[in-house]
């Protein structure tokens, strides 16, 4: 089983095809290969502080960074470092020391349909304010924006 603080998922089934993806401002790209197929949630208090929410990672037997200058580290913990686009401000990843594992955000790629939860960690420490299961409205982006359009924004 993988998780955030290594990878032992010998044997695991991986994605056939490379994953890509960037940060906001297109500085930084990511190439990762060899993905397991599911995201590993953390909820402890610093990701949740980093990130907004939780931390959704995805890893894979290798990754190809371009833009290598935008990128900035931050030593998060004794055992962890955090990299973020100079430019743009965009969380790419967290490095786990002890191990040299590292988790890729998952929003900065273009996955395929259908990948799972691995596991979820530190979920007592998770906000109550984000059960992403509880009822509320669901609406697309087109709704979002016909709203904002009914009253009085435009976007061009």
């Amino acid at each position: 089983m993988s998780d955030i603080f290594g990878d032992d998922t010998d044997g695991e089934e991986r994605l056939s095809d490379p994953i890509h993806g960037r940060c906001l401002c297109g500085a930084v790209s990511i190439t990762l290969e060899g993905v397991l197929p599911k995201v590993d949630i953390c909820h402890c208090d610093m990701c949740v502080r980093w990130s907004g929410t939780f931390l959704g990672g995805l890893s894979g037997t290798s990754a190809t960074v371009t833009g290598e200058q935008s990128v900035s580290v931050y030593q998060s913990s004794e055992w962890a470092q955090r990299a973020f686009c100079s430019k743009c401000g965009t969380n790419l990843w967290y490095y786990f020391t002890p191990t040299g594992h590292t988790s890729y955000l998952a929003g900065l790629f273009d996955v395929p349909k259908g990948l799972g939860i691995l596991q979820q960690i530190f979920v007592e420490e998770k906000p109550d304010w984000y059960d992403l299961v509880q009822k509320s409205p669901m609406k697309t982006g087109a709704e979002v924006i016909a709203e904002a359009e009914a009253a009085g924004f435009t976007f061009d």
